[in-house]
């Protein structure tokens, strides 16, 4: 038999087993054996770690900003601008790391594509209003008041909470599934 490049699998008529180069943390250890990547995996690892550039770029460039004095920045009549772009860098930063999160956390939960579906939506759009709220918030202020894109963040927090929610939830369908008996497993070994 040929040997196979990295990232390759050697399929047969009853099994496909990927080279040990190709396997992930998840599927490596005991978490699930297995297990097939999720299109809500993959999604949300690509949309976390591109989360954390952005965001973390906008920290850099806010840290600049602060560094050259730049007056739009540092001004004592700016607070309210240094503040809401503050507070966006960090929320963008956080929930960033939800994403990653919540992608390292989908094998390990019960599979339920409605949930997980749901979850992602809130998930995607409450790293868009949060962060983006406070952002256009600082973006146009009125004497120490946020502009109106500061009503975005409500909502994002709404959409935030509930995705948090269904997925604690979920945590509690995994102590089910441990409880349940598991069936023997037949070995044609000692017949």
């Amino acid at each position: 038999m040929a040997r196979a490049s990295p990232g390759q699998t050697h399929s047969f008529s009853w099994v496909s087993v990927a080279l040990p180069e190709r396997l992930s943390i998840l599927e490596s250890t005991r978490v699930k054996a297995a297990i097939p990547p999720s299109s809500y995996t993959r999604l949300h690892l690509r949309f976390g770690w591109w989360s954390l550039l952005i965001f973390a770029a906008l920290g850099l460039a806010l840290e600049t900003l602060q560094g050259f004095k730049v007056a739009l920045y540092v001004d004592v009549s700016s607070d309210t601008r240094r503040l809401m772009w503050t507070l966006a860098h960090a929320h963008g930063i956080g929930l960033a790391f939800v994403h990653l999160l919540f992608a390292l956390s989908l094998p390990a939960l019960p599979a339920q594509p409605t949930r997980d579906r749901f979850v992602s939506r809130c998930l995607i759009a409450a790293s868009v209003l949060l962060p983006g709220g406070f952002f256009a918030g600082g973006l146009v202020y009125f004497g120490g008041d946020p502009g109106p894109g500061i009503l975005l963040v409500p909502v994002g927090a709404v959409l935030l909470l509930t995705a948090v929610f269904v997925l604690a939830r979920a945590t509690k369908q995994m102590d089910s599934d441990l409880t349940r008996p598991t069936p023997p497993v037949k070995s044609d070994r000692f017949s």
